[in-house]
C-alpha cells in the first residue's frame, strides 16, 4: 500500500509544512528567541520524524530532520538572533536538502497484511 498526501510523497508535503509553520514566526507573532528557537525546532524534529516513518529509505529523512533540526537550535541557542533569522535558516536548510534528496526517497509501500519474508 502506499502511502500518498493528495497524491504526493508524505516527506514533500510534511517538509514544506515544516517550513511554512517557520515563516509564520517570522511574521512577528510576539515570540521571543528562544520560545522561536523551541518551536521552529521542535516542529521540525516532528514532522521530520513522521516523514522518516513514512518514506524509505528512513536514513536520508533521518539524515535531513537532523540537519535542520540542529541548524534551527544552533540558530536559535548558540547565537543571539532574531526569530526571523532562525525561521529562515530552517527554511532554507530544508528546501535545499529537500530538493537534493527528492530523487532518493519514496513512500513507504510495505502492504501491512502481508508478511515479511522468511528465510529458508
Amino acid at each position: 500500500m502506499k502511502i500518498l498526501i493528495l497524491n504526493r510523497e508524505p516527506a514533500l508535503w510534511l517538509n514544506t509544512l515544516s517550513a511554512v509553520l517557520g515563516l509564520v514566526v517570522t511574521f512577528n507573532v510576539g515570540l521571543t528567541e528562544a520560545q522561536a528557537g523551541w518551536i521552529v525546532a521542535g516542529v521540525s524534529a516532528v514532522l521530520g520524524a513522521i516523514a522518516a516513518i513514512l518514506t524509505r529509505p528512513i536514513a536520508v529523512q533521518a539524515f535531513t530532520t537532523l540537519i535542520a533540526t540542529v541548524a534551527s537550535a544552533v540558530a536559535a541557542f548558540g547565537y543571539e538572533v532574531r526569530p526571523t533569522t532562525t525561521a529562515a535558516i530552517n527554511f532554507t536548510v530544508l528546501a535545499i536538502l529537500m530538493f537534493i534528496t527528492r530523487g532518493q526517497v519514496s513512500p513507504n509501500t510495505q502492504d501491512q497484511t502481508t508478511p515479511p519474508p522468511q528465510a529458508v
